[in-house]
């Protein structure tokens, strides 16, 4: 009894172990079979689409910055915006800050609806917002694709050469930087290819550096701007040929500046002439070089990207030189008043009225300057999906709210942080005036175009500019259909 009773002890463990043992054998089994099907299904797991965010696609955050100048694919059937929808929420923000008034426009950019209008073609001072007008009159006029040659060219005088402008003022002194806009051209690589030159020609030192700059002709200072001005650096006699925009080093975008930019880019030139091997004289004068004896030639960033570096960090020098070459794109002289002329012209041939503007300068630093609000709207339209691709170009140059160029520190307000990364402008400011022109995709997919310009108000007062990044951080958010 013993006995049978271990033996029925054993056949009952081996019964219980076989109850445990199977089914875990049988799991393992059926883990192993999962895991190569899992494996097999993993790329098709890993493709499937993602769930559909509440956020529209284009507002959400881009897996990659575009390199592309113009505007993602819209829906044309995206519904408009109600304009006493848009009204009741603009007059809830666009509010001066102390004194003054903000005058407004939004429009549809598809169909050109007005959607708001406040005082929309009063005239007023623009400040910064005219480089708009100049962006687009240089893409229609110039191209973009365009670039300015600088070249160094021999004279009667086989030891002298004549550093010769052609309209870039972002030369740079080192070498020529292809990747760049501001040093594009480059003196160093300017200077090798002259001593190149001179050596292959038996030419012996010294050679005397000489500087032409009759490309641009008329005063080097527009009469309507501040002297006050002039002094801070916010701009400077303007000249066909010099360094960094017309400052002493690049990336220094205050202070003062050169005040015969020719002169000081010649001798920075003639430093570097020497440092390629050249017995140099000393000192550099002006003159004029034979066209036919071209020793070396720098060609700068085409003028897509400059008009982006201009519109990006509102450069006042650039955008003057932009103008005057406007100017000789059309024949014309190219003085202050020619590049004045020649921005109207191009604006008339895009069926933008000019007529009621004031126009003293071409980057925005006169106070005489009188534009609206809707001047404005027409010109950013056109820009965004007017019918001259060339326009297109300036796209990348319009500031992104909170993230670039002249809106990189604003959009931080819990009031505009909204707008930040979708509202894109171009911003404007003086002592009494603010103003922002820009572009925005609704909440809907619905392109809108906005101009708001601010006049006589309180200098300093904040909250002026949230009161325009509020006003288009609404628009971006909006879905205004009542």
């Amino acid at each position: 009894m013993m006995g049978v009773k271990n033996g029925g002890a054993r056949k009952g463990s081996s019964t219980a172990w076989g109850r445990l043992v199977w089914p875990v054998l049988l799991a393992v089994v059926l883990l192993c079979v999962g895991a190569v099907v899992v494996s097999g299904m993993m790329p098709g797991l890993l493709s499937l689409p993602k769930p559909t965010p509440s956020i529209p696609a284009w507002q959400q955050e881009p897996m990659q910055l575009s390199g592309s100048s113009a505007l993602l694919p819209l829906d044309a059937q995206a519904p408009v915006p109600l304009p006493a929808e848009v009204a009741r929420l603009l007059d809830g923000t666009l509010k001066p800050d102390g004194s003054g008034s903000i005058s407004g426009v939004v429009m549809d950019a598809l169909t050109g609806q007005l959607l708001f209008d406040r005082d929309g073609n009063a005239n007023r001072i623009p400040a910064s917002n005219m480089k708009l007008l100049t962006a687009v009159a240089a893409l229609k006029a110039l191209g973009p694709e365009s670039r300015f040659t600088t070249r160094v060219l021999g004279s009667d005088h086989p030891s002298t050469v004549v550093l010769t402008g052609g309209g870039d003022v972002l030369l740079g002194v080192s070498a020529s930087d292809p990747s760049a806009v501001l040093g594009h051209a480059g003196l160093s690589t300017l200077a090798a290819e002259t001593a190149a030159a001179l050596a292959s020609s038996g030419v012996q030192g010294p050679i005397t550096v000489q500087v032409d700059d009759s490309f641009f002709t008329g005063p080097a200072l527009n009469p309507a701007w501040s002297l006050d001005d002039v002094a801070a650096g916010e701009t400077a006699p303007l000249y066909s040929l010099a360094l960094n925009s017309g400052r002493y080093a690049p990336g220094v975008e205050t202070g003062p500046r050169p005040q015969d930019s020719a002169i000081t880019t010649a001798q920075a030139f003639a430093e570097q002439l020497a440092a390629a091997g050249v017995a140099v004289s000393p000192g550099v004068v002006r003159g004029k070089g034979l066209p036919a004896k071209v020793l070396a030639t720098a060609e700068s960033a085409t003028v897509s990207e400059q008009v982006d570096l201009m519109l990006q960090t509102s450069d006042n020098f650039l955008a003057e030189a932009l103008g005057r070459m406007t100017a000789s794109a059309g024949g014309k002289q190219t003085t202050y008043d020619a590049a004045i002329a020649a921005v109207r012209q191009r604006l008339g041939e895009l069926g933008i009225a000019t007529d009621s503007m004031v126009l003293a300068d071409v980057s925005g630093l006169a106070l005489e300057n009188q534009v609206s609000a809707r001047h404005f709207v027409d010109v950013v339209r056109a820009i965004t999906s007017g019918p001259d691709p060339a326009l297109r170009a300036a796209l990348d140059g319009f500031p992104v709210a909170g993230l670039t160029g002249t809106l990189n520190g604003r959009y931080v307000d819990p009031s505009t942080a909204g707008g930040a990364g979708l509202v894109r402008a171009k911003t404007g400011t003086l002592n009494t005036v603010i103003a922002l022109s820009g572009y925005v995709v609704d909440a809907d997919g619905r392109l809108l175009v906005f101009s708001f310009i601010g006049n006589g108000l309180d200098p300093g007062a904040a909250g002026n500019k949230v009161s325009m990044d509020r006003s288009a951080s609404v628009l971006a958010a909006c879905g205004c259909r009542g």
